[in-house]
């Protein structure tokens, strides 16, 4: 969550009243996209809230014509410019998802799209509120504003990438009657834990609470009504809400009622609404935690893209025109999956129910995320170092694998130390000769000289011939896009007496071949993260992974 994002839950019913502020053809504005027409509206929140939404229609929409509805809320949909002001000379609605609708045909293919700004920003009123339940009720009041305007069907889908993606899960929450589907691309699946990794405290304590005070402080069009000029300068008017903001981001307890109202795995439990959904491995802004909890929790249809790429949507391109996550036809997956959900059409083409991308940049098909032949816990040699917050640290390896061997799902931590500190565990895929790639990694806080955690999810492939080392150590520094803990070194010689690793393991050679090619951040990434671990591998193996034997 480093840079765009969060949301949350879902509280009371909201009035679904609308006030529309008058339509504008896209030749009036220029900031309309083209065949469609831009209107505004505004209706109540919770605590005397007002929300703002802009509405996108097609200009060819027959009189009377009911469409179903893609929604997006975040704090992104502002007129002035997604994370601030961008130059603009005239007002118009936020191009955030022009490409659902130039690439994607959204309005063409006959859906109406609606971005609604979360209470303390764009239009909105009320303060910033942190996946919490302000925000968890602007969700459930969007959807249902949505659902019973005169030009909607009646069938609304949500949408968004990062924080919009997060309130997308925050609307799975909410179990409307209203939400047919839902379609998340790199969320935060647990808020929590974008800010602490269990107990360890990250810049975005501080950074994150910081950048959502600018947005939402931003000033906005000088054309723009004077209705939402005035909603607009809410926080900046109102300046308790700055400091609510962030004190709650730097919230530390991760069992109190703050973050209790905001943990969405918990909240997701029985909820039933489809979800598609996307998700990089090696993410940089929004990681993998949280994800098997989410899944696990929520017993609606799922779909999913995964892979080794960073805070991507599917269809962006790198300048030479590769697609970053290595894998075409996006729109044309997710309008199959509206459409299913939303018009009741069955698809022309049968999609694989997750497409997945693994550390050789091969795309299988499956029909559920993470398949595994074998559950392995391994016990791993004991060591020491030294809790200096610089570069101590010891490192366990595995016996060669005689075979590839996938290690997919949330690898889970268990170890206890003679004294309490900190610790962070990275796992390397280790080839003959000593080269090593990083493909893991977490940090955690003993508490009476033991501690277990869950890693990031992940989906990586040893070869045969290599090895998985397992590093043990100090919580090292590392850059705010890769390893952002704020650590807090004890100094003290840690002996760590017991420790196991647990791990899902699959065979590769049974894999459902699906298209797509290796994402281009894959190359990237592996080269970032290689070391040489060949003086550090010293002594005997001391574990073996289940399908090397």
């Amino acid at each position: 969550m480093k840079s765009i994002h969060k949301a949350a839950l879902a509280l009371s019913p909201l009035v679904v009243l609308g006030v529309c502020a008058g339509p504008a053809q896209a030749a009036d504005q220029g900031r309309v996209p083209e065949g469609a027409v831009w209107s505004q509206h505004y209706f109540p929140s919770s605590g005397g809230v007002e929300l703002h939404a802009d509405v996108l229609l097609p200009e060819k929409r027959k009189k009377g014509q009911k469409l179903p509805v893609i929604l997006s809320v975040g704090p992104y949909f502002g007129h002035a410019g997604q994370m601030g002001p961008e130059g603009f000379k005239k007002t118009g609605p936020s191009a955030r998802f022009n490409d659902l609708i130039e690439e994607g045909g959204a309005l063409e293919r006959g859906y109406a799209l609606v971005m609604v700004d979360s209470r303390g920003f764009g239009g909105s009123t009320g303060c910033h509120d942190l996946a919490g339940p302000g925000e968890q009720a602007d969700v459930k009041a969007a959807i249902g504003w949505a659902a019973k305007q005169p030009w909607s069907s009646g069938a609304v889908a949500m949408y968004g990438k990062s924080y919009d993606a997060i309130t997308a899960l925050v609307g799975n929450n909410t179990d409307h009657p209203a939400l047919k589907a839902t379609v998340a691309m790199e969320p935060i699946w647990e808020p929590y834990r974008n800010f602490r990794s269990d107990g360890v405290p990250r810049a975005t304590i501080a950074q994150v609470a910081q950048q959502y005070i600018t947005i939402a402080t931003s000033p906005q069009m000088p054309d723009d009504s004077k209705r939402y000029r005035k909603n607009a300068a809410w926080e900046t008017k109102n300046p308790l809400c700055l400091a609510e903001i962030m004190n709650g981001y730097r919230t530390a307890d991760r069992d109190s009622a703050y973050w209790e109202a905001r943990d969405l795995p918990a909240q997701a439990a029985g909820t039933k609404t489809p979800l598609f959904f996307t998700q990089g491995f090696t993410e940089w802004n929004t990681e993998a935690e949280g994800l098997r909890e989410f899944l696990a929790n929520h017993e609606g249809t799922e779909r999913g893209w995964l892979g080794p790429w960073a805070h991507d949507r599917p269809n962006d391109r790198r300048p030479d025109g590769r697609l970053q996550v290595g894998r075409g036809g996006w729109f044309k997956e997710v309008f199959a999956f509206y459409d299913e959900h939303l018009k009741g059409k069955k698809p022309n083409t049968t999609y694989p129910t997750f497409a997945v991308q693994d550390s050789n940049g091969r795309w299988r098909g499956q029909d559920a995320w993470p398949l595994a032949d074998a559950e392995a816990e391994v016990s791993l040699k004991t060591g020491e170092f030294v809790d200096d917050g610089r570069e101590s640290t010891y490192v366990t390896h595995s016996e060669p694998v005689q075979k590839a061997t996938r290690i997919t799902g949330t690898p889970e931590m268990d170890v206890s130390a003679d004294t309490d500190s900190e610790v962070q565990v990275k796992l390397y895929d280790v080839a003959p000769g000593g080269k090593a790639v990083m493909f893991d990694m977490q940090v955690s806080r003993f508490s009476n000289g033991r501690t277990a955690f869950e890693l990031r999810s992940t989906d990586w492939v040893l070869k045969k011939g290599h090895s998985l080392a397992v590093e043990i150590g100090t919580v090292q520094p590392g850059i705010p896009t890769a390893s952002d803990w704020l650590a807090s070194p004890t100094g003290k010689t840690v002996k760590i007496t017991d420790a196991h690793l647990r791990v899902a393991l699959d065979d590769p050679a049974d894999d459902r071949r699906t298209s797509g090619e290796p994402a281009p951040f894959l190359a990237e990434y592996s080269a970032a993260y290689t070391v040489d671990l060949k003086q550090r591998l010293t002594g005997s193996p001391s574990f073996a992974l289940p399908l090397s034997r």
